[in-house]
Order: structure tokens, then sequence, then C-alpha cells
């Protein structure tokens, strides 16, 4: 989870940062002296890391780079709106070993492009200003790895497109799930044409009322930040389809609402409406959504210690009426090899994962990840894939499985980035900026749906953004065998 935005920017400027800073006792570091010097194995460079946005997201790549990969990587410079979270970040470094590297005020990145001189910037900020700090990073001359989503507008992703064609600087996107074992085994099996050419596919992806919720009450409820959920979260799942499928998605049809998160349902619920946030809220011991962010020592220490640094609050009420993202979407998309997707995104349900079926001109591929067998209970993480020829017997295929977040994804896209020489990959799991816009583009144009009742074509929202590099699919022209004599 990226670092939350200041609830004014000119409420938390780089005077205001520096009394911050000065009052924790953090070394703000803005000068060429404060360069990390270092050498991977037999005097080999390491590759220089810069991390901007220091929340809860940014640990991922922090532990990365400072423990599992010092040999090939350093980090040079933090940089983040909050003092707090920079004196965490830097505290960070000396428990794992490694050494401090000097903060800088959000204001002050090109200076600390210049006096430490990273190759790489790593942007974890919010969603909606990823755009400025990879474009800044590029025009300074380094290269980008951004988490997802890519960006949150069209005319976001458009400066981006700009600034790659104009620097040639590389920038990356953290598709984590493409390198999920049961996600890359669906893959290797759509590859191999085990169900034929791809025709349609059916995506229905679930969040519970717990993770769901919890998009609510953080910066993400404002599509100003995070594009909302067709955007944030949505982005995983289309650039899923779209790297599944080897495709481009050309048009959009979307409708979306919130009927869930309302003050409406709070009412209904039996509270007397919404509030301002769990902390100060008179109904708590009323309200199974109440977070006390009191009693988790992760969320205290990132966001409860320093929230009178930039005005941030992490529990805000999910039901209030400024929220302005939706709940409940509905999206059709058609891609340049003739599949079509149909896709629904609920944040309010029973149980986490999702559902997805793969018609081709062989069979069918179900895969399902955390769904409920027949009377039993869901399972977080649990996954399942059946194959199902037009005529004939399924038959249930075990999964690849892993250890770690994200069923083991994280740990092979960690070192897919941060290795010199990664291992060649069949599936090209990496990511640019053109697979980051491509799946971002589905959500923004879902956006506009939402807004005109109209389809969109994508095309229609960028200039000049070329298709992204996919492994070669089972193409629409090879012959088909005709269906055998079994069942229909």
């Amino acid at each position: 989870m990226p670092a939350p935005v200041a609830s004014s920017p000119a409420s938390f400027d780089r005077r205001a940062f520096l009394k911050g800073a000065s009052t924790l006792g953090l070394g703000v570091a803005l000068s060429p002296a404060a360069v990390l010097q270092g050498a991977g194995p037999a005097g080999t460079p390491r590759r220089r890391y810069a991390i901007v946005g220091n929340g809860s997201r940014s640990i991922m790549y922090q532990e990365a780079i400072e423990r599992d990969f010092r040999e090939h990587a350093e980090l040079v410079a933090l940089c983040d709106l909050n003092p707090g979270r920079l004196e965490l970040a830097r505290a960070r470094s000396q428990q794992l070993g490694g050494r401090t590297p000097p903060a800088f005020v959000a204001a002050d990145f090109e200076r600390m492009i210049a006096a430490t001189k990273p190759d790489i910037v790593i942007v974890t900020t919010i969603d909606g200003t990823h755009d400025d700090y990879i474009v800044r990073a590029m025009d300074a001359g380094c290269d980008v790895i951004s988490e997802k989503p890519l960006t949150t507008a069209p005319e976001k992703c458009q400066r981006i497109v700009d600034a790659r064609a104009r620097t040639g600087r590389s920038c990356r996107v953290t598709f984590n799930l493409r390198y999920s074992p049961p996600c890359t085994h669906v893959k290797d099996l759509l590859m191999s044409g085990e169900i034929g050419d791809i025709l349609s596919v059916d995506l229905h992806w679930m969040l519970n009322t717990r993770h769901g919720a919890d998009y609510f009450r953080r910066w993400h409820a404002h599509k100003k930040n995070s594009g909302g959920l067709m955007v944030h979260k949505a982005t995983h799942h289309f650039d899923l389809v779209n790297w599944w499928l080897g495709g481009v998605p050309e048009s959009v049809f979307a409708t979306g609402k919130r009927d869930f998160y309302t003050p409406k349902m709070a009412r209904r619920m039996g509270l007397t409406g919404a509030h301002e946030r769990c902390r100060t809220c008179p109904e708590t011991n009323r309200c199974s959504f109440y977070v006390d962010l009191a009693r988790d020592p992760t969320l205290k220490a990132l966001y409860l210690d320093h929230e009178q640094h930039d005005g941030y609050f992490r529990d805000r009420c999910i039901f209030r009426p400024s929220i302005d993202i939706e709940d409940t979407m509905n999206v059709l998309v058609r891609y340049n090899t003739g599949a079509t997707l149909a896709y629904s995104l609920n944040a309010f349900n029973s149980w986490e994962g999702y559902t997805i079926a793969f018609n081709g001109t062989k069979g069918r591929l179900e895969h399902s990840v955390g769904a409920p067998k027949p009377g039993g209970q869901p399972v977080s993480g649990a996954a399942r894939i059946a194959i199902i020829p037009l005529r004939g017997p399924a038959r249930e295929i075990e999964p690849w499985t892993g250890v770690g977040a994200h069923q083991g994804g994280d740990k092979v896209m960690l070192e897919d980035l941060f290795l010199p020489s990664p291992a060649p990959d069949k599936y090209l799991r990496s990511a640019d900026e053109r697979a980051g816009a491509a799946s971002a583009l589905i959500g923004m144009a879902a956006n506009r749906c939402f807004e005109t009742g109209q389809p969109v074509t994508i095309k229609d929202l960028v200039r000049g953004l070329g298709a992204p590099t996919y492994a070669p699919m089972p193409s629409h022209d090879i012959p088909v065998p005709m269906p055998g004599s079994g069942p229909a």
C-alpha cells in the first residue's frame, strides 16, 4: 500500500517537512556528500535504487534490496511527504543491516536524484501521483519501477508514454500476479493449445467485507487518488487477462454503482449514520467494520503515530457520503484477437477470490482461487484448475504452487527485478509501461462509461501507445479438430 496523500497540498510543504524531521531527529540529506557507495561481488557495481513513497507497500522492495539482493542492489535514498514514515524506513535499514540511506522531502525529488545518483527509482506513492514521479525520474535520466496501477487517468498515461519516447528510459510495472504459480500454470496450459484458441473469457472477482471494505476507509476511496477500484484493483485483473490472452484491448463498455458502502446502508445496519473515522466514532461497539489502529503495530507505526504530519486518517468511516468510488462493477471488453471478456468486481462479498473460465475452440479451462467447494467453506489462496473438452470427461489438474505472498509470486517477481541476470522467461512475465497502460486504460475506459453510459474505444484515450510484448498464443487460423463422439 503506497504512502497516503496529504489532506491538502498546501498543508504540507518543504518547511513543514524539515521542521517535522528536526523534531523527530531525522537526518535529512540534501547534498552530494550523502551519496552511498558500494560494489557487488568481485567489484561488480551494484545497481542503485531510490524509493519514493514509504508506506507499507514500499517495505517489500526495501527488504528485497537491503536483505535478499544486497549483493546486487543498494538503497541510496528515500523520499516521502511524511517525516515519520521516513524515519521508520531509515530505522528499517538499520535493522536490515544496511547503510542508512539519506531522506529527502518530496519537493526535493530532483535534488535527491542529483545527490544520490540512483540508476532506478521505485515509485510506491499514491496512484494519482505515479505519473509525476515516473516522468520526473525519466527526465532526470533514471529508469523506473512503478507499483501498479501505472497511473489513473488518460492524460497522465499520455505523459508517461511521451516521456518514455522522449527519454528512452525504461519503465517496469510490477504485476506480481503474473508470477503467481497457479496463474503461470494457466498461462502454460493456454499457450500449449490445450483448449485451442480462446474465443471468450468470464472473470468474476470477489473482495470480502474486510479487504474490500478497507479500500473505502483509505485514500483509495476518492478517484482523484486511486482511479477507483476499476483502476487501482482491477488493473491486476485486466493485466492477467491481457497477458493470458496475449491480446490488446480495443473497446470497453461498463456499468458501475455504489450500493453497499453508503450512509443509507449504515442506517439499514442499525447505525445512526456515517461518522468521520473509527477512532472517534460513537458507535464502535455496534459496528463490525470498526478498526482500531492502535491495536495493530504496523498500522500504528506507519499511520496513527504520524498522522499529525500530513493529516491522513487511515481509519475513515466506510459509509461516509464523500466517497466517490464504486463497489459494484460490470465490464465488457473486446480484444484485437477477437476474444471478449465479461468481468465483474464486487467489494462486499462473503468470500475473497476469483473464478475465471476460458472458452476455446477445443474446450474450456476453469480456474479459481479461494472459491468454496459445494457445501464447504472458502479457503483463502486455495487454487483449482480444470480442463473440460468440448466432448468428453473433465479432468482436474493440480495447480503449480509456491511459498510466500501471492502463492510465491512475489518471490519470483523480485528475483526477476533485482537479479542482474534473471533466468529466461518463456512466459514473458516482465511488464513495461505498454502493459501497464493496456490494463489501466480498461479501468479508465470503464470509469468513463460509468459517467456517459456509452462504450469507449481504447485508442481514443492515448496516442502513440505500442502493443505490449506477449508470449505467442494459438492463433485463430490454425486447424481445429472435429469434436469427438463423446457426450456433448
